[in-house]
């Protein structure tokens, strides 16, 4: 079946994703067991979604692992693959982003983000030089990630310094994300 799905450019990337994603946050509550998990992800697929969006923390991690199941047979190829780290250090990071690897059966995260910049100090713990910025930085040459962003969640003052810091230090993020949801 033909897709009808509009597609935007994501950020700076050139890439070209479909206007509406997938998240991954539904896929592992209680209601939702990982047949229908399964069946979410791929007909979203073949009715033209390729944005998918994830994060290291939710569900404690069955989200992603959910998520990769369904990314098998061929279907990691057909999408533009995102998940979210919480970790501000370069260990804490490099962790997180070695386990979403694993959980979504891949070797390569399309967009890895900062996740939840909810303070001030979140960005000066990030560009330390020993912050996760430093650690997806590696991660990208290494191979493991494509482009790295940020999002923010609570005051766009800080999503503002977010951006400001990172500027100072010479950063320029590949995509930026702030919640919008029609659902909502």
């Amino acid at each position: 079946m033909p897709s009808e799905m509009p597609l935007r450019a994501l950020g700076t990337t050139g890439e070209q994703v479909s206007v509406i994603g997938l998240g991954g946050w539904h896929l592992a509550l209680e209601y939702v067991d990982e047949r229908l998990a399964e069946r979410i992800v791929r007909n979203a697929i073949d009715r033209g979604i390729t944005f998918l969006d994830n994060c290291w923390d939710y569900n404690d991690g069955a989200s992603e692992t959910r998520m990769g199941k369904a990314l098998g047979d061929g279907y990691r190829r057909k999408v533009f693959l995102m998940t979210k780290i919480d970790g501000r250090s370069y260990d804490e990071a490099t962790r997180q982003l070695e386990d979403s690897l694993k959980r979504l059966r891949t070797d390569c995260i399309d967009l890895v983000q900062h996740h939840e910049i909810l303070r001030f100090e979140d960005p000066h713990r990030i560009f330390d030089e020993e912050g996760a910025q430093r650690a997806l930085e590696d991660a990208r040459q290494a191979g493991k990630l494509r482009y790295i962003g940020f999002t923010g969640h609570k005051d766009p003052a800080i999503h503002l310094h977010m951006l400001e810091v990172a500027s100072e230090r010479g950063v320029r993020f590949d995509a930026v994300q702030v919640p919008l949801n029609v659902m909502d």
